[in-house]
């Protein structure tokens, strides 16, 4: 009797006992959107002694000297999977981190989940023995987590009919604990002083500086804006390979403070101080924004944002509800907007409100990771 009640208790608690392998050939000690999406879904995964990573830092999953170069990571996820007992695997990138995982599981029939952000699924179907082989991984997947909207309809295209419904869109979440930076409002106001804004509009710009975040747009519409709103000041924080492109459209333009890269302290309180976020991205040579969470973290302080419609940034902004939707290949269209926005003080307080209750409402991160938890419990 007491064997069987020892022998059913520990059953269940087999079953419950659900260890899972993230596997990404991304640095988790990078900064990044991808590396960032990852670090918070094993921080807050609702069970954190069942989560591993597999990641590439000191480069231990590829390699410089053979083809193809992510064969360590073969030898590494079997192990792995074998020695922590691995239950279900979670891909973090379709090529080359799929690949291993599609051939590994042959072996250990351990079910996957392949996450995929945007670029890396446009770039896999580029060529065709890649689309091949992107086919086959998401065939067998047991499930595909995509962080939008955008990219999920063409997954779902891609696969057909009878496969679409594995597909789930997971946005990334964002960090609602603002009060762990304890000086912000105190910064802010130094930096108002500082850079002579009290009796300013801030219009402000964070990103990596590359021609899809669109900064350059919103560059080229500034002489306009001011006609109308001769107070407004620019303020650009980042950098990136299109930094001597973007301070050469600068030239001559006025009221454009360049920040270069500053600390996430300093972003906060450049967003706490601001009016207006702009990023009117766009798509580039198959790149695209793949949700943009900066719109969502100007929203928690309470700022209204101006955001380029395409790629994934619908699911990060509402048009008339968390900001304004542009163009972001029209300068007169991101003009009007700014324009909009600097005039009416009451609009600007009524979407950055809106945006800061969906924001805390529906992207807290331990509701992301959550679902995707479930996802994962659920069909192993």
């Amino acid at each position: 009797m007491n064997g069987s009640l020892l022998d059913y208790r520990f059953a269940v608690m087999t079953k419950n006992y659900m260890k899972t392998l993230l596997i990404t050939i991304y640095n988790l000690n990078n900064h990044g959107g991808v590396e960032n999406y990852y670090r918070n879904l094993i921080k807050h995964w609702p069970k954190p002694e069942e989560i591993k990573v597999l990641q590439n830092d000191k480069g231990k999953l590829t390699t410089r000297w053979l083809m193809p170069r992510w064969l360590p990571a073969l030898e590494l996820l079997y192990r792995t999977i074998i020695k922590e007992k691995i239950k279900h695997i979670l891909v973090g990138e379709i090529l080359p981190a799929g690949t291993v995982a599609y051939y590994i599981t042959k072996f250990t029939k351990t079910p996957y989940t392949v996450f995929i952000h945007g670029m890396d699924f446009t770039l896999a179907l580029r060529k065709t023995r890649k689309k091949r082989i992107a086919k086959r991984i998401l065939t067998n997947a047991a499930n595909v987590i995509c962080a939008n909207s955008y990219v999920a309809e063409l997954v779902k295209e891609f696969l057909g009919q009878e496969q679409r419904n594995k597909v789930t869109v997971v946005n990334p979440g964002v960090n609602t604990r603002i009060q762990e930076y304890k000086n912000i409002e105190k910064q802010a106001s130094e930096l108002k002083e500082k850079y002579k804004l009290r009796y300013k509009i801030v219009l402000f710009s964070i990103g990596r500086l590359v021609k899809r975040k669109g900064f350059d747009m919103a560059i080229k519409s500034l002489p306009e804006v001011y006609k109308y709103i001769p107070n407004l000041q620019y303020v650009l924080a980042g950098d990136g390979p299109d930094k001597k492109y973007i301070y050469d459209m600068a030239k001559g333009v006025p009221n454009i403070i360049f920040l270069g890269k500053i600390t996430e302290e300093e972003k906060w309180a450049w967003l706490n101080l601001c009016d207006i976020l702009i990023m009117p991205s766009r798509e580039v040579d198959c790149d695209f924004e793949g949700f943009g969470i900066v719109y969502l973290e100007a929203n928690l302080c309470g700022k209204p944002v101006i955001a380029g419609d395409s790629g994934g940034v619908r699911d990060a902004v509402k048009g008339a509800i968390t900001g304004i939707l542009i163009d972001p290949n029209d300068s007169e269209d991101i003009a009007n907007a700014i324009i909009t926005l600097a005039k009416d003080k009451d609009l600007r307080d009524k979407l950055g409100e809106q945006g800061r209750e969906r924001a805390l409402k529906d992207f807290r991160w331990e509701g992301q990771a959550e679902k995707i938890y479930n996802l994962v419990t659920h069909n192993s």
